[in-house]
């Protein structure tokens, strides 16, 4: 694929388009922009550009393509598959500066918000209403509700509230011609031709550019209970998550920590913790609801369930304080995996059943090709996420060998009945290994779509597939 290079006069109409003062080709800019969370990658764009408004947004985009100019959005820079690297240089269209929570709508229980508001802000700011977007991945407090959207984010109360899917009810999105759309209606039901909605949603920048979202709002749960029950193996908490949900209990939320993820964040963030000899893993369930009396009810149904699969102890929060450090833990183990150890994160899910067979054979294709690995994740819908960990494997062996192993883990992964990615999205480095779950035919439906929205195929280019 050949694109244009970005000349002087290029670079005046750009400024033309979109406010001199929005344009940044300066070393500095341009080494901030050039990476994401994804490991171990940089690439440079052109230039950088922070438009204000859909107007700008629309201008910019019709330019690049009149022009075969590719353009990588990116939101707040939280990725883990590369989806906001500009590997075929040229703009980097920045969203920070649409930041505005333009309306909450208590009566019809709906938001209006601009794609580059923080997600944990937007959650604080329905929450003063009594609202709540349950929407929670673990970088709320800096990922950009715009790449929720575009990659798919959950987090780990989609287990009682449902996917990002659920609470979308329509976009304005930039086409790559410079057009303006909204994909579907303001309404919760919607059977009015294809949901065009619905196709942005973990679409990765690639058909189109959001420049507003409307949300779907809940009325905020009034109490919430919070417990960590405690394993000697990762298989007994696997297979306990299936039997929770089999015996009729839906928690708000349901992790999985292994004891090595728990050992590094205590290490990492000074947690005190208790972490007891013989404990290998954890399930990290909370309740929410109004009534304390009907959560308290669920616990107690929740802890039968534990005592068939060996649980070895089950501790209560008995504070807000105890809640924030427990819920602490597992939001920082990613931060304290990626600073302890040359690491590779995948993103996998299946169905809630298979969890241990899945945790099993990840630590047994480990075993084969010499890596360790930590895994964490939102077991209560099949998410697991999967920190290989370089440890004795030589040099030669990561670099050329440790694909084979993870191509296994996908293997295994569909096998099971699941995918490549349950919420981190495919972007660039995870789009090799799209073939080990999609036939040719289901690849080339996505190409074919790809073409129909951007023909120029400016848009986030060399993701996906």
């Amino acid at each position: 694929m050949s694109y244009t290079k970005i000349t002087p006069d290029f670079l005046l109409k750009l400024k033309e388009a979109v406010g001199a003062s929005n344009v940044f080709t300066d070393e500095e800019s341009l080494g901030n922009y050039a990476h994401d969370e994804t490991e171990d990658l940089k690439y440079y764009p052109e230039v950088v550009v922070k438009p204000l408004d859909t107007a700008s947004v629309a201008a910019l985009l019709k330019i690049c393509n009149e022009h075969h100019v590719p353009v990588t959005p990116r939101g707040g820079g939280t990725g883990l598959s590369g989806g906001a690297l500009p590997v075929y240089a040229g703009v980097l269209l920045s969203m920070e500066k649409f930041k505005a929570i333009i309306d909450i709508d208590t009566e019809n229980l709906q938001a209006i918000v601009e794609p580059g508001v923080i997600t944990e802000e937007f959650m604080n700011a329905v929450a003063e209403k009594g609202l709540l977007y349950p929407i929670d991945p673990s970088s709320k407090g800096s990922c950009f509700i715009g790449g929720n959207v575009a990659h798919g984010s959950g987090g780990p109360r989609v287990v009682k509230y449902g996917t990002i899917r659920e609470y979308i009810l329509n976009l304005e999105v930039v086409l790559p011609t410079g057009e303006v759309i909204w994909t579907g209606a303001n309404t919760l039901k919607y059977a009015s031709g294809y949901n065009l909605t619905q196709l942005m949603i973990g679409s990765e920048g690639t058909l189109g550019v959001v420049t507003k979202i409307v949300t779907k709002l809940i009325p905020r749960p009034t109490q919430n209970v919070l417990m960590m029950a405690s394993f000697t193996k990762n298989e007994d908490a696997c297979a306990a998550v299936s039997a929770i949900f089999r015996a009729g209990i839906t928690p708000s939320a349901l992790e999985f920590m292994e004891r090595k993820g728990v050992e590094w964040v205590i290490k990492y963030d000074d947690i005190k913790f208790d972490l007891k000899d013989e404990v290998n893993a954890f399930l990290m369930m909370e309740f929410d609801g109004d009534d304390l009396d009907t959560i308290f009810k669920d616990c107690e149904k929740a802890n039968l369930v534990l005592e068939n699969f060996n649980c070895t102890d089950v501790l209560f929060a008995d504070t807000a304080q105890q809640k924030d450090d427990l819920w602490r833990i597992r939001r920082t183990m990613p931060e304290s995996v990626k600073s302890n150890s040359i690491y590779k994160e995948e993103d996998t899910v299946v169905p809630r059943a298979a969890l241990p067979k899945l945790i099993a054979g990840i630590k047994e294709i480990g075993g084969r090709y010499g890596f360790e690995s930590v895994c964490y994740g939102h077991a209560g819908d099949g998410n697991l996420h999967v920190n290989i960990i370089k440890a004795g494997m030589s040099d030669e062996d990561w670099k050329n060998k440790l694909k084979d192993g993870i191509v296994e883990i996908f293997e295994l992964t569909s096998a099971l009945g699941g995918t490549i990615s349950g919420e981190h999205g495919i972007g660039l480095v995870q789009k090799e290994f799209m073939p080990i779950k999609y036939s040719e035919v289901h690849l080339n439906l996505m190409r074919s779509i790809k073409k129909v929205f951007d023909p120029n195929g400016i848009l986030n280019p060399g993701k996906i597939f």
